[in-house]
């Protein structure tokens, strides 16, 4: 294990949370859930004070959140305009404000638990850049989720039956976002979905 991985298990295992399930490679590229940071929130005991919004349109959002973690304090800016960095395929709704939230929050959780330069799925782009250094002493570093699969995750969040679920995964338009992610992430996407049939009490072995 590089120093680089063993700095990111090291500082998930302070918050009882695995490198394993949690942070995985995609092409030399790290990457973290969502969810694991809103865990390492609540055992941090990480607090948000009301968001400050800086802008409201229709189609846009833009949130000022400012988190505190004891005595620190931390704050970050969520951005999503829909169209240009939050697609969300047709019919289905769009939730600017939420998605602006989830950014601004990582962010902030992210600098509060001292990962310098890690960023969550949550922001706007997926990072195009070349893997990841295999020098040893190279700055630990998450890239991002692309924002297509936090946008399918959303949604999926936003479904609150099982049949709501089932209807966005059999869409044309969700059918048509997973041709365009590489197999990695069109995987993810699908266990995304089974863990929401799952929390919505759909039996595991149908969900399989």
């Amino acid at each position: 294990m590089t120093n680089t991985n063993e700095q990111i298990a090291t500082i998930l295992a302070r918050y009882g949370e695995p490198a394993a399930g949690n942070v995985w490679q995609v092409e030399g590229q790290a990457f973290i859930h969502h969810r694991t940071l809103e865990r390492i929130a609540a055992q941090a005991r990480i607090t948000f004070d009301p968001p400050t919004i800086l802008r409201a349109e229709r189609d846009e959002a833009v949130l000022l959140v400012v988190g505190r973690m004891g005595e620190r304090a931390e704050w970050s800016i969520g951005e999503a305009l829909v169209g240009v960095n939050y697609h969300v395929p047709e019919p289905e709704a769009a939730y600017a404000y939420a998605m602006a939230e989830k950014r601004a929050k990582d962010r902030v959780i992210l600098k509060l638990i001292e990962l310098p330069d890690v960023v969550s799925y949550e922001e706007p782009h997926a990072v195009e850049s070349s893997p990841l250094s295999s020098n040893e002493n190279a700055p630990a570093v998450l890239s991002l989720e692309p924002g297509l699969v936090g946008e399918l995750k959303c949604q999926l969040d936003g479904a609150e039956t099982v049949e709501a679920v089932i209807a966005l995964m059999r869409s044309a338009e969700t059918q048509q976002s997973l041709a365009q992610l590489a197999p990695a992430w069109r995987d993810e996407v699908r266990a995304y979905a089974k863990d929401r049939l799952v929390a919505l009490g759909w039996p595991s072995k149908q969900a399989a």
